[in-house]
């Protein structure tokens, strides 16, 4: 046992501690005022029930403290848990302790509460949702119906020896007049199926075995319940798992919603850098898909400023300003404010944006581009200028690396051509771990590849491993650019967008390319 100590006389500076219900596995479950509590928390505490993608939330300074998986010989016990949580509390600390599902169903949550209230710890609790309505949900199981099931019971499949009371009535459950969910029932399923058998309930009875429901990987099994303890043997079915047992199950149609998405149970590996990557990440896990994210390169502002510096005193010089990324538009304009700027200054030069994306980074600074071509690479930006266009200035804004040719075909049709660095792109130096862990074991279904930087810099990292997943290339560009690498896409974009990209992926995973 770890001993708790009583509360400290006049102790000021004791901290609180939020029991915050984390759901079972979506991250966008979590409710509005958990998210609150973790993006004040200082030290999380969490088990491996919770989605790590929630602790996106947290403030960049909290402490993380993981409570080990269910199969890890490292678990912590209950008594170090509560112990945990009293003593950063008593540092004056606000602890979000992070549980799957909801913390008063079946997670332990009043254990963890008495300890806080006999420590003399503030405490709060949030409720999740559970993973008994969530199971159900993403499986398409309706628990009550008007015609078949008017009350709903949550059993648990791991009965306490040390429960004070009586224990469970298999005799009055298998006679309740519902729905049942087992919890936790998974190495127990002979015991209770059978009791519940034995007390009356036909063997015929439909069973659902749910795991790790609303996560991608999401597995419903169908059986009934004189078959269900064979069959999670057979299988070799591991928790977390939900088991609802009742003629509800049959309600359900052959493929849920939640499965039938088109990129269901495919994981996707996003490789731009990690403030880019929000809104096509949105978009895959929408579609279905399980995203990582494992940026290749790394953006900074430049070495030095002084030749951006230089240019933002001069813009009146320039006819065009030529903006090539995304990345440029925000180092180059927020620089210009920093320097008590504001987008006045860009005067009587006219705007260009090598792309959709590009224009509409200008539009949140309130500028329009003048001109976007149809293709959205230089080659074609390079055409556009000389084509349609009147000026002989123009300004390159542009990353530290990077193809010449927008350059090279502006200078040689005898323009006078200025480019400046607005921002350092650099290579990560190594993966993470668990990245690169499965890379190797073949356990990415795609990979995005959105410039010639990130290709070459995805060879270094993961060399040969390249092979066991499929290569999404943005753009012909990239493309050639992984094919000189040896290792030519699968798909290629026809739109040179991230959006476009997507589209490719769905393509080929209908089996349309």
């Amino acid at each position: 046992m770890v001993p708790i100590l009583p509360p400290a006389m006049g102790n000021t500076t004791v901290g609180i501690v939020y029991l915050v219900g984390a759901g079972p596995g979506d991250p966008g479950l979590i409710t509005l005022r958990g998210v609150e509590c973790l993006r004040r928390a200082e030290v999380i505490v969490y088990d491996y029930l919770a989605n790590p993608l929630i602790l996106q939330h947290a403030p960049p300074g909290a402490e993380k403290i993981c409570l080990g998986r269910h199969e890890s010989d490292q678990r912590w016990s209950q008594e170090e848990i509560q112990a945990l949580l009293v003593r950063h509390a008593r540092q004056g600390r606000v602890v979000v302790r992070l549980k799957g599902g909801d913390p008063g169903v079946f997670g332990r949550g009043a254990e963890e509460i008495e300890a806080l209230r006999t420590a003399g710890i503030p405490y709060e609790t949030i409720p999740g949702v559970t993973a008994a309505f969530a199971a159900a949900a993403y499986a398409d199981i309706p628990v009550t119906h008007g015609l078949h099931s008017s009350a709903v019971a949550l059993v648990t499949g791991q009965e306490r020896h040390c429960k004070q009371g009586e224990g469970l009535d298999y005799l009055a459950l298998a006679g309740f007049p519902g729905t049942l969910i087992f919890y936790m029932g998974t190495t127990s399923a002979r015991v209770w199926s059978e009791a519940l058998i034995r007390g009356g309930k036909p063997p015929a009875t439909p069973v659902a075995i749910v795991r790790r429901c609303s996560w991608n990987d999401q597995e419903v099994v169908r059986c009934t319940l004189g078959d269900v303890a064979e069959v999670v043997a057979r299988r070799n079915i591991r928790p977390p798992t939900v088991i609802v047992v009742g003629h509800v199950v049959d309600l359900a149609p052959e493929v849920s919603w939640f499965a039938a998405r088109p990129l269901f149970g495919q994981r996707i590996l996003l490789t731009r850098p990690e403030r880019q990557n929000a809104p096509v990440a949105h978009r895959l896990r929408e579609l279905g898909a399980e995203v990582l994210v494992q940026p290749a390169i790394e953006i900074g502002p430049p070495r030095d400023w002084q030749e951006v510096d230089r240019v933002l005193r001069a813009l009146d010089r320039y006819e065009w300003i030529v903006f090539s990324s995304a990345n440029g538009v925000q180092f180059f304009l927020d620089r210009l404010e920093t320097l008590h700027g504001d987008v006045r200054r860009l005067g009587r030069a006219r705007i260009a944006a090598i792309g959709p994306g590009t224009a509409e980074a200008l539009r949140r600074y309130h500028v329009r581009a003048d001109l976007v071509p149809d293709a959205f690479r230089a080659e074609a930006l390079a055409e556009a200028l000389l084509k349609g266009t009147h000026g002989q200035n123009f300004l390159l804004i542009r990353a530290s690396r990077g193809r010449e040719v927008l350059a090279e075909q502006l200078a040689a049709a005898g323009k006078q051509v200025e480019q400046v660095v607005a921002y350092q792109s650099t290579d990560v130096a190594e993966p993470a771990r668990e990245v690169l862990q499965a890379m190797a074991a073949g356990k990415i279904d795609w990979v995005t590849v959105t410039s010639s930087a990130i290709a070459q810099s995805l060879a270094r990292l993961f060399g040969e491993t390249l092979r066991r997943t499929r290569l999404a290339s943005i753009s012909p560009v990239t493309s050639a650019t992984l094919a000189t690498l040896g290792f030519p896409p699968t798909v290629e974009a026809t739109r040179y967008t991230m959006d476009g990209l997507v589209e490719a992926i769905l393509s080929a995973s209908r089996g349309k390319s």
